[in-house]
């Protein structure tokens, strides 16, 4: 099998089971004896177990083979012999003592490109997605008379009131400004005012004068 294709599915069969901290390097400018090596944690001693049957059972299915297991009876450090690659599944104080990473750890494969790689190699075996079901359209509406005379009704409703037209001799005129109104004279205060006298008073006035003037002269005499 392929390595990168055989590490893609360690990959891929310990995420099935929530592995932690999953890591692979490359060993081959290290030793002659396998490729890759893999180390993962487990959280407890079945979790390991599991982690390690999900390897086995993945890579069986893929046609690898299975060189052997070791560890399976304590579940703290499982190891999974794959021939090209070795696989470590430890738990947290099990893997932070020994440090593999620090063994083995010189050149880490960054598994995004490894994903992509298997995917390209898979060719028509990769499952295609489910195309997603087209949505049927709704059937048309037959409008009829009522629903348009409705419909007038609601939008003459929705319309707001009109104003009135105002013409345009009504709007010039009640700007215009209003005509001003005579000034009344000024009268100064303390003046005498000369009124014009009336034809009976004056006739009445010359007689008391010409009376006046007789009395005066009598009394003379």
């Amino acid at each position: 099998m392929d390595i990168k294709k055989l590490q893609t599915l360690v990959f891929e069969a310990l995420e099935d089971v929530k592995a932690q901290d999953i890591q692979i390097f490359d060993t081959t400018q290290i030793t002659s004896l396998f490729d890759r090596v893999c180390v993962a944690s487990g959280t407890s001693n079945r979790q390991t177990k599991a982690l390690a049957a999900s390897v086995r059972d993945k890579v069986k299915e893929n046609g690898g083979d299975i060189i052997g297991m070791e560890g399976e009876g304590t579940g703290e450090w499982v190891l999974v012999d794959l021939g090209d690659m070795v696989v470590h599944i430890m738990q947290p104080a099990i893997r932070a003592y020994y440090r593999l990473e620090e063994l083995w750890g010189e050149k880490e494969v960054k598994m995004g490109a490894a994903k992509r790689t298997s995917k390209m190699t898979a060719g028509p075996l990769a499952e295609e997605k489910p195309k997603r079901a087209s949505r049927s359209k709704a059937a048309p509406v037959e409008i009829t008379p009522d629903m348009m005379a409705i419909q007038t009704t609601l939008d003459d409703e929705k319309k707001p009131a009109r104003k009135p037209r105002v013409s345009k001799a009504a709007t010039e005129a009640a700007t215009e400004k209003p005509a001003r109104k005579p000034r009344a004279a000024k009268i100064p205060t303390g003046a005498r005012v000369k009124v014009a006298s009336t034809k009976s008073a004056t006739a009445s006035a010359k007689q008391a004068a010409v009376k006046k003037a007789t009395t005066r002269k009598k009394t003379a005499e």
